[in-house]
């Protein structure tokens, strides 16, 4: 299956989703429309059940996401830039994080401004080793709108997140890994593949507890829960559920579960 629309590209292939943003022109730079049609794409995949896994990455090899459409920041107000970030965190940044279905970015080059926060979102991260990422935004006197500011200091820690966004300089891929913005690197040529190896041992598991483990992770990241009481709470609870039951019976039997995601 293979679907286009204005700025996304959308191939599914053995239950994994690929979703190819595809401005290649603007280097593939987040704008209304595509941040819209991102969402809609998202929305759709979460009730297929033979959706399992998500892959984000952009066209070409120059860009995964070079940042948010300046054009679109011209002379906004104070509450048009509000409207701007709360609709971003909304439709984009904060459902990807807590989307019941595991999103890998595959950044195939530049992953700056909107761009690394788009990655940051997902759950993982593989970058091709020729690929930079930053969040420049105080060199046009602003700063990170879609959750930059958060999700970059928990990833690399409250020093290195400060000299990053106040400095607006990027780093190289290398120095992205050994930061812990990313979970591999790759060969360019081999960055999807990469994703694919990740994905299918993703969809041999059951996809209730994949769904369930997502969404007791963010519960840590949560300043309203407490993320041990959430893991209380759902690993009781999961022992109602077809998986849970199947899994634990093939283990015993020596054979392989057949999960439902029920």
């Amino acid at each position: 299956m293979l679907v286009k629309s204005e700025n996304i590209i959308c191939e599914l292939i053995n239950q994994i989703l690929v979703i190819t943003i595809n401005r290649p022109d603007k280097l593939n730079a987040l704008n209304k429309q595509t941040i819209e049609e991102l969402h809609e794409t998202l929305v759709g995949a979460e009730n297929q059940n033979d959706v399992r896994v998500v892959i984000i990455t952009g066209s070409g090899q120059k860009a995964f996401v070079a940042g948010a459409d300046i054009s679109e920041l011209a002379g906004l107000s104070v509450e048009e830039g509000k409207q701007l970030s709360s609709n971003g965190h909304f439709k984009i940044f904060n459902f990807i994080e807590n989307y019941s279905k595991p999103i890998i970015a595959a950044i195939n080059g530049f992953s700056l401004g909107a761009g690394l926060e788009l990655a940051m979102a997902c759950h993982i991260r593989v970058m091709s080793d020729t690929a930079k990422m930053g969040l420049p935004e105080v060199s046009l006197g602003l700063i990170p709108g879609y959750g930059g500011t958060q999700r970059l200091a928990q990833l690399v820690g409250k020093g290195k997140a400060f000299e990053m966004i106040t400095s607006g300089d990027s780093i190289n891929a290398q120095d992205a890994y050994k930061w812990g913005l990313v979970n591999h690197l790759t060969l360019q040529e081999e960055l999807l593949a990469k994703c694919f190896e990740i994905s299918n041992k993703i969809i041999l598991k059951s996809p209730h507890a994949v769904k369930i483990a997502i969404k007791t992770i963010n519960a840590g990241y949560n300043n309203k829960l407490n993320g041990f009481e959430v893991e209380i709470e759902e690993f009781g609870k999961i022992f109602s559920t077809h998986d849970a039951k199947e899994g634990v019976s093939a283990f015993l039997e020596k054979r392989k579960p057949d999960f439902k995601g029920e």
